[in-house]
């Protein structure tokens, strides 16, 4: 009596004071701290029969096994089957049933399946059903659901169990029109009103993504306890229907069933995941006053949803007063910080699970700690993870491949590639890991060819790979590799991807194809807020300002709301247009209109903007007036200005402020080196290079390439490593002499930036790296096609000037894209109109 009230205590002290015990007392007891989940001291009891010499019987070796089961102990399992044999107990019915379900729970379903099959009383309900769970259990649905029709065939009635079971393989998805014939079943067999049985049908529609069904059955159904509500609430929020969710939830209550910690977990994610803060607080304060926040669950959830509203205080409050944490808490804290732009507290986190010596085997966990190494920049604590991953034997693919983009990320490319080697499993996601690697540190043409080593071994890309792909191309200014691009995205339907639309806007305006960026917008139906985007800043790199506050105008008319990247394109097409006013105008509305606070970037390129129209106070008073001193990207802007116009005065404090941000980024240093040599102060332009040197500073070599056939050939300045080197020089100067003769053309030495004679500025010019690509593309093309050359630096006034002339003298386009904009040169004239 007391065992099956609970009070397990009070049980123990009558038995205890018993001067003589029977086999039924000793089984009651046994049987008392099963039920009430004692299976430690239901063993001892077991074991104390057998030393008193106890005669057992079959109710006492099953509520033994399943002690056993409880504790999952297989080989004491075993050592009672043995004794069950010895004392001709094995072909009790409860003592098999209980033996089949300790080896499942001890995961050997061979035994049980062996045992089931040797059972002679194939009419008991008992024994089917525990087979069906058995194999339910262990993930085998279509022998569980093979036995439920080969039970039927028996003529054994089904029941609760049988329903239960089957409808429980039927949630894997291949099975669930089986389902639909089952739920036929339920009706037939009378069991449509059996509360388990339709919790049950509940879960498999909920599975099988019908949810239409589920509904009915839900709100059809007469009796709903809590795993009836816990169901269709979890089903909403995995379908992404929050609101029909929250709704339930209070339906729920209205209807006098009392939420448990299932109910508030299933609320807690629907809250994260819809960013309603509110309801999130009101669920966390519902915990609160019913004692449910002390649960794992709900604390691990709480600790979700609020980072994913972004309230990581209260996070972190929730995080402290958990009583109890295990690996999951501790992934959410780290991927939180991760993931909102805290990796040193992420990095903080994951040491302190170190050092409470947690067993870390969570490949999220370290997935996120990864995350955070990618945000620092820090190579040394990415290899540290690396070394912590290897040591506790966590070097599975997942984590490889994050490496791959975690080493990227940093610049380490070397050791990215080492692990993309190394890895013996090579799919699409490794591909496209290591392509993005070599994307986002400058090596496009590596990345291109990796992308065709991958179809050589017929990996087909996906979406992200074709990406990175499209990027390599717009890198390169490949217009043969981006078609043949745009050509496999056509032929694998893949262009109803945004990103990837948008993306090959920019691949063409990058690759100097201006018209064929406006085709593929054109042909558009739907353009979202990025394709937009991607048009204006097309136009803006082509110098076609107009166009792109005229794309800007037609976006407003279709009701589509700009974002802060929106006026950032339409602020540079302004300033590579000197479209002055118009830049002015896009800069208020920015505000005014769309309530977007500008950023620094749009304060840069609004002085950007005045600094080439050759207004530079009323730039630097914007510099001082709205607190930007403290921006490089302004200073550097006004510098850039100052050194067009010869500024001394403003050139001076930009150059000096510019140095004070940024001690450690040698385009500053160049760009200020340039500013003192236009103005010839030969001395300071070397204590920029001294200081420079000192700090370990070098400058990026000036480099052009251009494509031919399927080849890019790369020339940086007074190049001599091509292999038709002699022939590129010889074709220049014959060219130059021409020019120089015919067209006027003569040496801008002042583009020369060293403290030489003139005649060696000269000969520095005639070595300047997109002159090299001029003539090695006149030598390998025969055709009228324009010359396309991409240069990683801006192009210098004198290679502009002999640009110009040389179209016109060749009769024949030319087209350079810098580190600025596109020049487009032809018959003498540069779209930019001299402005740049």
């Amino acid at each position: 009596m007391y065992g099956k009230c609970g009070s397990i205590g009070d049980a123990e002290k009558v038995f205890d004071r018993m001067t003589e015990r029977s086999i039924f007392t000793w089984n009651a007891m046994i049987g008392a701290c099963v039920v009430n989940g004692v299976p430690f001291r239901a063993l001892e009891l077991y074991k104390d029969m057998r030393f008193l010499g106890v005669s057992l019987d079959a109710h006492s070796i099953s509520s033994t096994i399943k002690a056993i089961s409880q504790l999952e102990f297989l080989y004491c399992g075993r050592e009672i089957h043995g004794l069950a044999i010895k004392l001709g107990l094995i072909s009790n019915v409860f003592v098999l049933n209980s033996l089949v379900t300790m080896y499942t729970k001890c995961d050997d379903i061979r035994a049980a399946t062996f045992l089931f099959n040797g059972m002679c009383e194939s009419e008991d309900t008992v024994s089917w059903n525990s087979m069906i769970s058995a194999y339910v259990m262990n993930g085998m649905n279509q022998e569980a659901l093979s036995l439920s029709v080969e039970m039927l065939n028996a003529s054994v009635e089904p029941t609760t169990y049988t329903f239960v079971g089957a409808l429980q393989a039927c949630e894997e998805t291949k099975f669930g029109k089986l389902g639909v014939e089952i739920h036929a079943a339920v009706l037939k067999f009378g069991y449509s009103l059996d509360t388990y049985v339709v919790n049950a049908l509940l879960m498999m529609y909920i599975k099988n993504n019908r949810l239409d069904e589920a509904a009915k059955i839900f709100f059809h159904m007469q009796e709903k306890d809590n795993i009836s509500w816990n169901s269709m609430i979890s089903g909403y929020v995995q379908n992404g229907l929050y609101d029909e969710a929250i709704s339930l939830f209070h339906e729920m209550k209205n209807a006098g069933h009392k939420p448990d910690h299932v109910s508030l977990v299933s609320m807690l994610v629907a809250s994260g995941r819809q960013g309603n803060l509110l309801n999130g607080m009101e669920i966390h304060a519902f915990s609160l006053r019913n004692c449910l926040d002390s649960d794992l669950q709900v604390g691990n959830t709480l600790v979700d949803m609020y980072a994913k509203c972004g309230k990581l205080d209260y996070m972190d409050s929730v995080f402290d007063r958990m009583l109890h944490r295990d690996n999951v808490s501790w992934t959410t804290i780290i991927a939180a910080y991760a993931q909102n732009n805290f990796p040193w507290k992420a990095v903080q986190s994951f040491r302190e699970v170190q050092t409470e010596g947690s067993n870390i085997d969570d490949a999220l966990m370290i997935g996120s700690v990864l995350l955070a190494c990618t945000e620092l920049r820090c190579n040394l604590l990415a290899k540290e993870i690396h070394c912590y991953v290897i040591k506790r034997g966590l070097y599975d693919p997942v984590i490889q491949k994050t490496l791959v983009s975690v080493y990227g990320d940093c610049g380490n490319v070397d050791y990215a590639n080492s692990i993309f080697r190394l890895s013996e499993v090579k799919d699409v996601v490794s591909f496209t890991s290591i392509m993005c690697s070599y994307v986002r540190n400058g090596l496009a043409n590596e990345a291109l060819e990796l992308g065709l080593y991958m179809n050589e071994l017929e990996i087909e890309a996906d979406s992200i790979a074709v990406l990175s792909m499209l990027t390599a191309a717009a890198d390169l200014a490949s217009l043969r590799k981006g078609t043949e691009i745009h050509g496999f995205l056509v032929r694998k339907g893949l262009l109803m991807h945004d990103s990837i639309r948008s993306s090959l806007i920019d691949m063409y305006a990058c690759c100097g194809t201006l018209e064929n960026s406006y085709k593929v917008f054109n042909h558009l139906k739907n353009k979202d807020p990025v394709c937009w985007t991607s048009m204006i800043n097309a136009c803006g790199l082509h110098g076609c300002g107009r166009e792109a506050i005229d794309i800007f105008t037609m976006m407003e008319k279709e009701n589509i709301q700009p974002d802060h990247i929106t006026f950032l394109a339409v602020l540079r097409a302004c300033s590579h247009a000197a479209l002055v006013e118009d830049g002015k105008r896009m800069f208020k509305i920015m505000q005014s209109k769309y309530a977007l606070e500008p950023w620094p970037e749009h304060y840069a390129c609004l002085v950007d903007l005045l600094g080439r129209a050759n207004y530079l106070e009323e730039a630097f008073q914007i510099v001082k007036t709205m607190n930007l001193e403290d921006i490089p990207a302004v200073w550097c802007a006004l510098l850039g200005a100052c050194r067009v116009y010869s500024n001394k005065k403003l050139g001076e404090i930009a150059a000096k402020k510019l140095l004070e941000l940024e001690p450690k980024n040698p385009g500053n240093y160049i760009l200020v080196s340039n500013v003192y040599a236009a103005i010839d102060r030969w001395d300071d332009v070397e204590d920029v290079r001294v200081t420079m040197k000192g700090k370990g500073l070098k400058k990026d070599p000036a480099c052009s390439w251009i494509e031919v056939g399927d080849k890019v050939h790369a020339f940086v300045a007074q190049d001599k490593s091509h292999p038709e080197c002699d022939r590129i020089y010889e074709k220049l100067a014959h060219l130059t002499e021409k020019l120089e003769k015919e067209a006027g053309y003569v040496a801008q030495t002042k583009c020369v930036l060293q403290n030489v004679e003139e005649k060696e500025k000269v000969k520095l010019l005639k070595g300047h790296s997109e002159r090299l690509a001029i003539a090695y593309g006149l030598l390998a093309s025969t055709d009228r096609n324009p010359i396309r050359i991409t240069k990683n630096l801006r192009v210098c006034s004198d290679c502009h000037a002999f640009s110009k002339l040389a179209s016109k003298f060749l009769e024949r386009g030319i087209i350079v894209r810098d580190a600025k904009r596109f020049h487009h040169f032809r018959d003498g004239v540069c779209s930019c109109g001299d402005f740049w």
